[in-house]
């Protein structure tokens, strides 16, 4: 995979240019307050940049699914006053999108102000990447910045479409994901180790079949492991299994032999009678698990042995918790695991989703090389998928 050079804000002079700047601030809200700021906080480097470079900066994001109407639950106004907070200036937002409002607004910018467009998926055209849309989008603006990694692999109007009619970089956000995703892609220091969990194989298909040209070791753990042990013919109990996925798991155990690649599999599971917190559990071997019970975390076997192989690596991937991390009876496996990935002393990178989630909460956030933004972007991304919001961006 070769590495994508794309051009960015600071290739560009956006001096007293107006700029339109795709963000993703589809954050969590309660009663109308935001309950969780990062994605805002994450943005905030491209739009200081923006303004402090004297830019008319117009920004757009969605919030949430209003299916293409007008929802005032679905406005942006808590979005523009907490960037305006952690702006230190007024951020205006606009009552619509490509309405007069909108387009008032955007006409009277000044050098280094910056507005925010109303949810862009009030309008159903923005998810059919509209070409009329896309374009008067594109008609308020003389640039294209995106810098919303975790839509950039859809092909929405405010993601992609406008790029025909504007010359389109990205803001730092993207690059930083293109930078150090790509990197370690192209040229990955070895071992190079993936991790994955999560549910299901069927999630991860593409990024098994991408990651065994590239990994030296994958180690599976999370409730997909329990079709792997379908399918070499194991019972599994009552636990979580894809039975039209049983033939594509024992084809990736050839594909690995035959490439080389050391795919392991846990060793042991923590068994329970329920799917809750407080179910009565026990640990069993892989090939040991009761009739009635199902898995829900790896066990402290599993943990030893891709412990062990997580601290030889000089570049980790993770996507996807080892159990029910939620459960905090459950969580252990994904905690031993994001402490082994935080030790390891290797470029690591979280892929985005549960595994980022799992990361922040127990506090390695700041021990890993790169959390993604995105959880399908990011999968999308380790597959070599080529992403429509990043394909439009204009090349170094």
């Amino acid at each position: 995979m070769a590495e994508l050079k794309k051009k960015t804000v600071e290739d560009i002079n956006v001096s007293g240019k107006k700029v339109i700047a795709r963000m993703d601030f589809n954050v969590p809200l309660k009663d109308g307050v935001i309950t969780d700021d990062k994605r805002i906080r994450e943005a905030m480097k491209t739009i200081k940049y923006l303004s402090d470079h004297g830019a008319k900066t117009i920004l757009v994001s969605h919030l949430g699914r209003p299916k293409g109407e007008f929802n005032p639950k679905y406005s942006l106004a808590p979005i523009a006053a907490r960037i305006s907070e952690l702006l230190g200036k007024p951020v205006t937002l606009a009552k619509d999108v490509i309405g007069e409002d909108a387009k008032a607004k955007a006409a009277a910018l000044k050098d280094g102000d910056v507005m925010l467009l109303e949810n862009v998926r009030f309008h159903a055209e923005e998810e059919q990447n509209d070409k009329e849309f896309s374009k008067k989008l594109a008609s308020m603006a003389e640039i294209f910045v995106n810098d919303a990694f975790g839509t950039a692999h859809r092909a929405h109007s405010s993601t992609a479409g406008i790029a025909d009619y504007l010359p389109a970089v990205c803001g730092f956000l993207i690059k930083k994901e293109i930078e150090i995703m790509g990197a370690a892609l192209a040229h990955p220091a070895r071992p190079f180790v993936a991790i994955l969990g999560g549910a299901k194989v069927s999630d991860k298909i593409g990024v098994i079949e991408s990651l065994l040209d590239k990994v030296d070791t994958i180690l599976i753990g999370g409730g997909m492991a329990y079709t792997f042990f379908k399918a070499q013919g194991h019972d599994i109990g009552t636990s979580i299994c894809e039975l039209d996925k049983l033939d594509f798991a024992n084809e990736l155990i050839a594909k690995a032999k035959k490439k080389k690649v050391n795919l392991l599999l846990p060793l042991d599971t923590v068994v329970a009678d329920e799917f809750k917190n407080d179910a009565m559990k026990k640990t069993v071997d892989f090939n040991a698990i009761p009739a009635d019970m199902m898995g829900m975390d790896i066990g402290e076997k599993t943990v030893k042995l891709f412990t062990k192989e997580i601290l030889k690596a000089k570049t980790v991937v993770w996507n996807g918790p080892m159990g029910v991390f939620e459960f905090e009876n459950f969580a252990n496996g994904t905690r031993k695991i994001a402490k082994a990935v935080a030790d390891s002393g290797s470029v690591s990178i979280i892929g985005g989703g549960d595994s980022a989630a799992a990361i922040e909460i127990l506090g390695y956030a700041d021990k890993v090389t790169h959390i993604s933004t995105g959880g399908g972007a990011s999968l999308e991304f380790l597959e070599g998928k080529v992403l429509p919001g990043i394909d439009v961006l204009e090349d170094k």
